[in-house]
């Protein structure tokens, strides 16, 4: 009896300590909006996005990443980085009345996301290049549409 206890004891042991790792590293977030369509519907996708990728610097250009906004900091926004830190990168200025482009060398430790729907994002085109601190996670999988 005292062996199986144990044994059982073990097993809870491991799991809990599966599970806080899997808490720490991963997160699902319900995400919506009209900005990354078609990538995510416009009611809401349930997303699973990791934490370790962007402390490692191994996020890049059409990775969705999970991001600080820069107008507010109390909300998370869903993008998808388009250029790294160094790199020129050409955009519509506003798609839905002229052709006019612009391009931009995104400067060191900044990072430039746009939503996937141009017509309807606040991204990089608005608000310019943003701190790759402001990353704070990559989604890594939908898990539900």
């Amino acid at each position: 009896m005292k062996a199986s206890l144990g044994k059982w004891t073990a097993i809870a042991k491991q799991s809990i300590d599966r599970a806080a790792i899997v808490a720490k590293f991963l997160c699902l977030l319900h995400v919506y909006g009209p900005s990354m369509l078609p990538t995510l519907n416009l009611t809401g996708d349930v997303v699973l996005s990791e934490y370790v990728s962007h402390r490692l610097g191994k996020v890049g250009p059409g990775d969705v990443v999970l991001i600080q906004s820069p107008e507010n900091p109390r909300k998370m926004i869903t993008k998808r980085i388009v250029a790294m830190e160094g790199e020129v990168v050409s955009f519509l200025v506003d798609p839905s009345r002229s052709d006019r482009t612009r391009a931009v060398v995104v400067p060191k430790g900044y990072v430039w996301i746009q939503g996937d729907n141009i017509y309807a994002s606040n991204d990089s085109r608005n608000f310019g290049p943003i701190p790759y601190g402001l990353i704070q996670g990559k989604v890594w999988c939908r898990v539900r549409a």
